[in-house]
């Protein structure tokens, strides 16, 4: 899924809207001070470039000798030249993860469980499992380091499980690692769009098992990158696909409001900047739009681009009340939280790997509602038209190049 995000102009509507009282000590509050270059999932650091085919990190020759080392016998030695091996599984949509504590303040921080490609088949060998080179997906390589990288599927393999846990290693829903992401920490972030890149391609593959031409079974090719209908009449390939979304932030510029929406699945207070899928033959100006007026009834004017981010009843809220939901307390107070629950989960002390439901993040003072924190796009649309100068305009300060749109 691939988020587009927006800043939108609104005239005032007739919407029914909670009247907020707007406060005059919001110069006090410590706003949040994160100024991330990429978005949450973006800058995966495998993802750089595609080596050459001949290059030994390249899909097609990174394939051979995959296949290669699974059939040779574990006691004979590598084939020359052959790069390291280092594969991420997951279950159920759930990458392999593990916790250690870190800095004099007993911070844990949470890294993903890679294992060997031998250790990997000894695994699968104990529960009489036979590892194939179909069964793995390439997810990129590091030159520098000799290492290609990959991901696997173990849903079906519940004898995993408690050997990976003696090990204190634990399957952890991706938004929980994301909420315990440090945002300081360049390898925590790094490792999150690995993550996310590799759940996108696992997911993929499960759902084109079949062709959607003739109904045939796909394989596997390119390494896991591409898949091909099995039928020698057929022979369509398929590629990963991409449903691209627009989000977007509806601003009442004469009010100095914005309109933000919850939905009933949402934590209690929490809200959010409106959201919908691109239909067939629209442009990104027409699908937002067309969601807005939807979703509120409210016509928008001018639409400006702000960013994009690979990727989840609405209300006005004054900006003075939106600052105080935006409070850096609260969002670190819920990583920390969540870096614990982690930390947990890989002890076995906590069972429960999904924790999205238990995050009402908190400061000292309770404020009326809080939005998602800097893993959403949401947020930097909401901070993005916060921190304006109301005295300049919004388009003075939208249209200016951005440090997101810079790097797109």
């Amino acid at each position: 899924m691939l988020s587009l995000s927006l800043l939108l102009s609104s005239p005032s509507s007739s919407l029914k809207i909670l009247t907020l009282t707007k406060r005059t000590i919001f110069s006090s509050l410590t706003t949040m001070s994160i100024n991330l270059n990429s978005h949450v999932f973006t800058g995966n650091p495998l993802r750089s470039k595609t080596p050459k085919p001949h290059d030994p990190l390249s899909p097609s020759s990174a394939f051979e000798s995959l296949k290669a080392l699974l059939l040779q016998n574990p006691e004979n030695p590598p084939p020359p030249k052959s790069p390291l091996f280092k594969v991420l599984p997951f279950r159920k949509g759930r990458p392999l993860a593990s916790s250690s504590v870190t800095g004099d303040d007993v911070v844990s921080s949470w890294y993903l469980a890679w294992i060997s490609l031998a250790d990997c088949k000894g695994l699968f060998g104990k529960c009489g499992v036979q590892l194939t080179e179909r069964s793995l997906v390439y997810l990129g390589s590091r030159a520098e380091e000799d290492v290609v990288y990959w991901a696997i599927d173990v849903s079906e393999e519940g004898g995993l499980v408690p050997e990976l846990s003696r090990r204190q290693f634990c399957f952890v829903e991706l938004r929980t690692l994301m909420v315990a992401t440090d945002w300081a920490d360049s390898l925590a972030v790094g490792a999150l769009a690995i993550a996310g890149h590799a759940r996108a391609l696992l997911e993929w593959h499960n759902l084109s098992r079949f062709c959607g031409h003739c109904g045939e079974k796909t394989v596997p090719k390119e390494a896991g990158r591409r898949k091909q209908c099995s039928n020698e009449l057929c022979k369509k390939s398929i590629y990963p696909r991409v449903d691209p979304v627009v989000i977007m932030l509806v601003i009442d510029r004469e009010n100095d409001r914005a309109l933000l929406s919850r939905q009933s699945r949402f934590v209690p207070r929490m809200w959010t900047c409106l959201a919908g899928f691109i239909e067939p033959g629209e442009s990104l100006e027409e699908a937002v739009r067309r969601e807005t007026y939807e979703e509120t009834g409210i016509e928008v004017g001018e639409v400006v681009y702000h960013s994009s981010q690979p990727w989840p009843d609405a209300q006005w809220h004054s900006r003075e009340d939106v600052r105080k939901a935006l409070t850096f307390a609260e969002y670190k107070k819920a990583q920390r939280t969540a870096a614990a629950k982690v930390a947990q989960m890989c002890k076995g002390v906590e069972k429960g790997q999904s924790l999205s439901a238990k995050f009402i993040v908190e400061s000292g003072e309770l404020a009326p509602m809080f939005i998602p924190g800097p893993f959403a796009i949401a947020h930097h649309l909401i901070s993005t038209w916060l921190n304006q100068d109301r005295s300049t305009g919004v388009e003075a300060q939208l249209k200016q190049p951005s440090s997101f749109i810079s790097k797109l």
